[in-house]
């Protein structure tokens, strides 16, 4: 059987279609109804914030909290990370604003706060970090730049639901933060984004532009799309939080085993654990140094697929050398570029087996 990078969590047939049974007796579907308020509140005490709203996926959360935070009233730049899924930055663009891209650490892979401030002009808005594989930015740099320069500040949290640093979830940090819920995600609700936010101002904002702009009953205040989580989704999403410490014990347990079979390596480098910050397990990237290795990224990426094993090139290429981006001007960013040329995201998922984990590294070893 073929092993992919990913495979989504799910509870059992029996337990969702338990949580689904209102559905079909209310033929409540959609607009915020109660399964949707239930998960949301879920989360709100599972993520320790202490402001959350639900959305059809990750990508329209976050452009519309861009958007609810004021960016595209104001225009101009956003900095951000080229090293990242395409999404972060199609949502900056697509509120008409321009990225302004930041080289990123070389030992987390996310932006490099040392870098920012030279970047920053009269035009810049705002600072849009990700944190990357559930690494966390270094938060209080940016916060501090961003107090500096008052500048809003939107985490790109796709990967890193449920990490902590210093005992405050992550979703406290900035002025907003997105996490994508989408079904390769640690936790899922089969397509899906949330936004969390402390400042009750933007809730409105946010809650009218993902449903047409409607206000109450008898206007609209503004202009809106759709992009509201259905009662079934929401549904997988209440099924999948009660599993949540079993799933992220599962995945340490892989992450372990690969850290015993590749840590120590010549021309392999793994992420260290950062300090203070908790870990969800969500990705294992593995940087190969050819030089010492002896062979590229592309080399073990090819022998893995020759065996039915999918690992990912993730990211791949760096944003600002896509096509769609490569006329923006900007720093240059040659550790992202590096970066990007050599990370290989191994599988990486609950029920992967030490088995399969050790079979994939033999590959890997050329054993």
């Amino acid at each position: 059987m073929s092993i992919l990078v990913t495979r989504s969590s799910m509870p059992t047939l029996e337990e969702y279609l338990e949580e689904i049974k209102p559905i079909f007796e209310s033929h409540h579907m959609t607009n915020m109804g109660p399964i949707y308020k239930k998960l949301q509140q879920k989360l709100i005490d599972y993520l320790c914030v202490s402001e959350l709203l639900l959305f059809v996926n990750g990508h329209m959360a976050l452009e519309m909290a861009i958007d609810a935070l004021g960016l595209k009233e104001k225009g101009g730049e956003v900095i951000t990370t080229p090293f990242t899924f395409v999404s972060t930055t199609h949502s900056i663009t697509r509120n008409g604003l321009t990225p302004v891209f930041c080289d990123i650490k070389p030992d987390d892979y996310t932006i490099n706060p040392e870098t920012i401030e030279a970047l920053i002009t009269e035009k810049t808005v705002a600072i849009v970090p990700v944190h990357v594989y559930g690494s966390l930015c270094d938060v209080e740099e940016i916060g501090a730049i961003a107090k500096r320069h008052n500048l809003i500040v939107i985490y790109d949290a796709a990967h890193a639901f449920g990490v902590t640093y210093k005992g405050v979830g992550v979703g406290n940090f900035g002025d907003a933060s997105m996490f994508s819920l989408h079904a390769t995600k640690v936790f899922n609700t089969i397509e899906g984004g949330a936004v969390a936010f402390h400042d009750g101002k933007y809730r409105e904002k946010l809650h009218e532009l993902k449903n047409f702009g409607i206000h109450g009953e008898d206007d609209v205040l503004g202009i809106g799309g759709n992009a509201k989580m259905d009662e079934f989704r929401a549904a997988m999403g209440i099924c999948n939080l009660r599993r949540m410490d079993e799933c992220i014990a599962r995945r340490k347990a892989v992450h372990e085993r690969y850290n015993e079979r590749l840590g120590n390596v010549p021309g392999i480098r793994i992420r260290k654990q950062q300090e203070g910050v908790s870990a969800n397990y969500s990705y294992y990237p593995v940087y190969f140094d050819r030089e010492i290795f002896g062979n590229t990224r592309d080399d073990v990426y090819e022998e893995l697929k020759l065996n039915d094993i999918f690992a990912r090139k993730y990211f791949y290429p760096a944003i600002n050398e896509l096509s769609c981006y490569a006329d923006i001007q900007g720093a240059e960013t040659p550790i992202a570029h590096d970066i990007s040329m050599n990370i290989l995201t191994l599988p990486m998922y609950e029920e992967l087996t030490l088995e399969d984990v050790d079979r994939i590294c033999d590959i890997v070893l050329g054993k």
